[in-house]
This record gives structure tokens, sequence and C-alpha cells, in this order.
């Protein structure tokens, strides 16, 4: 292994090999159903595609509708069915390569579908009101489409973007048009489990966002990564983050810089759409940090004041504490670090 890999390893380590008072959960029960609906999707006939849509209907009678017109974007049943066949045999043809690649990638399904349990037996613990899909429904969707969702009666996972960093489709030029590096580097089978949850905990609770101050929309986001935290409580916070090893160490070494640069800047209660575009979504980095920092900066620090208003109020639940207004949990954290 090489040395620079090594002490990634251990960086990640530091951020998820801490005591976190972890629950037993290993009696809890929970219901999960791996259905690999690429598998039969493309082997359907495509000079009966109608015919083969029937039948993939009596297997996935939610799902399949769902596939063909939210993450496929077809059209409509009015339209004529030689059409809606003509584009199936295409997206079919032009994702075969895509597909098989997926095959090797997933032989093995087990480790995901065992992590994924995991997290559904602590969501079962924590929120123990919720009913959580029991089907975990994998396909194959177009590169610039869905990946990871909750439909009407499943976890579906799109493996096109979980293929590895290192996929060659992703660094092409198509697949650096849609995704840049930055991104595609987490398309990886190790974020399945964390986009699962992700989406659990968003329809236990939908975020929050609107004309919220730029503070409350962080604690907001802050909050969903502490729930995250509890429930995939042995997952990386790198995956749980999306930030690199050294990212992360970086946030933690400079936390108190990071605040100070928000309260210099006045932009705690900013709802300019550019402050909230600048610190709470998808980047390569914070400019005003440095290249080494990562981009979604804000979510680190709403996290770490959620944490120490948690830290004060250790009796909250995780449902009252997604519940709480974020204002109040931003107020009452104190949150000053050094």
């Amino acid at each position: 292994m090489k040395q620079t890999g090594l002490v990634l390893l251990i960086v990640a380590a530091l951020f998820s090999c801490k005591d976190k008072n972890v629950p037993d959960v290993s009696d809890i029960k929970v219901e999960l159903t791996v259905k690999r609906f690429e598998q039969d999707f493309f082997a359907i006939d495509t000079n009966r595609v109608m015919a083969a849509l029937n039948q993939l209907g009596q297997k996935y009678p939610l799902f399949l509708g769902d596939y063909l017109f939210n993450i496929l974007e077809l059209p409509g049943i009015s339209d004529t069915s030689t059409r809606v066949q003509a584009l199936i045999k295409k997206f079919i043809g032009d994702y075969k390569t895509v597909k098989d690649s997926a095959d090797q990638v997933f032989r093995n399904f087990k480790p995901i579908e065992k992590d994924v349990k995991k997290g559904l037996q602590f969501v079962k613990y924590y929120f123990p009101a919720y009913k959580p899909p029991v089907q975990l429904i994998t396909f194959i969707g177009p590169m610039e489409g869905f990946s990871d969702v909750i439909t009407r009666d499943a976890l579906a996972v799109g493996l096109q973007l979980h293929m590895g960093e290192q996929y060659s489709l992703y660094s092409s030029s198509m697949g650096q048009s849609v995704f840049p590096a930055y991104i595609s580097r987490r398309f990886t089978p190790d974020y399945i489990a964390v986009n699962c949850m992700k989406n659990i905990i968003n329809d236990i609770a939908p975020e929050k966002g609107g004309s919220l101050a730029l503070v409350e929309q962080m604690v907001e986001k802050g909050k969903r990564l502490y729930v995250l935290d509890k429930i995939l409580p042995y997952t990386h916070d790198t995956l749980k983050t999306g930030y690199t090893g050294a990212q992360l160490k970086g946030c933690y070494e400079n936390e108190g810089m990071i605040w100070n640069f928000f309260l210099a800047n006045n932009l705690l209660y900013s709802r300019e759409a550019v402050h909230i575009k600048s610190y709470l979504e998808e980047a390569p980095n914070t400019p005003e940090l440095g290249d080494r920092s990562p981009g979604a900066i804000g979510i680190f620090t709403g996290w770490q004041i959620v944490k120490k208003y948690m830290s004060k109020n250790p009796e909250l639940s995780l449902n009252e504490l997604l519940n709480t207004d974020p204002k109040k949990i931003f107020e009452e954290s104190k949150y000053r670090p050094g």
C-alpha cells in the first residue's frame, strides 16, 4: 500500500473510531428485500418490449412506473407504444456496457445490504414510529438523472453513479460535463448506505430552507448530519460529510477561523441566494478559505453548532431535534469555537 493511502486511512479512522455511546440494536428486526431491477430490465426482449414490460410490472408493480416515467422520463402512456419501445431499446443499447460493468462491481451486494440493514436497525431504534421502505431496488438510469431516491415502495439505488471513482465514464468528456471530479470521486459503493439513510432522514423530516437565514439553513443541514452520525455510527465521517480526509481534518484544525469568517463578513443572518449557494451547495472548495477547504463548508459549521446544542440537551430525542427551530438551536448552543 502506498504511504499516501495509509495516511488517508489513518485520518479517516480519527473521525470514525471515537466513542459515540452506540446503543445495541442487534436484536431489532428489520425487513429488507433486495431486488436487482437492472438485471431484469436489461434482459427484456427488445423485439417484444411491451409484453416484457407487462411481465416486469408483475414483479415491480410500483417501481416500474417510477422508473419509466420519473427516472427514464419517458413520454406518458398516451404516446404511441412504438415511440416508447424505440426509446427503451435505445437506452438498453446505450447503457449495456454500464450494466456489464455494474455486474462486476456489484457481483456481491451482500456487504451493502448488511450496511443498509444495520442503518435501518438504528432508524427503528431512534424513530420507532417511522415505517421505512422494506425493499431496496437497484437500477441503472441515465448518467445525468436520478441516483439514490425513495420511491413509493422502496429505497432505489442507481448503480450508474456508484461504479467507483476510477470508472472510465466519469472521466470522459460526457461524464465531466455532468459531474466534475470533485463530485464523481464520491461515486463509489461506499456511499450507497449513506445516501439511503440521508433519504430516510429527509423522509422523516423534510428539510426546511426557503427564506431561512444562512445560519438557520446551516443548522438544518447540521441536524441531518448529526442524526446520520447516530444511525451510521460506524461509518467514516468523510463518507457522511462528503469531504476528503484532509478537508475534514483541516475543518477541525481551523474551526475557529471558519467561524470568525462567517462573523467578520456578517453572513450568519444573510438571506442572499449567493451566500446560500456559496456556503451550502456543492463546490470544489470555498475560495475565501483556500483551495484545500471543502465546498459546502457551512454544513460543517452547522454540524458543530448542533453537536454543541445536543451536549447541553442530552435528553432530547432525535425526532425532537429534527423538529426544533434552527434559530433556537443556534442561539442556545452558545457556539463559540476557539
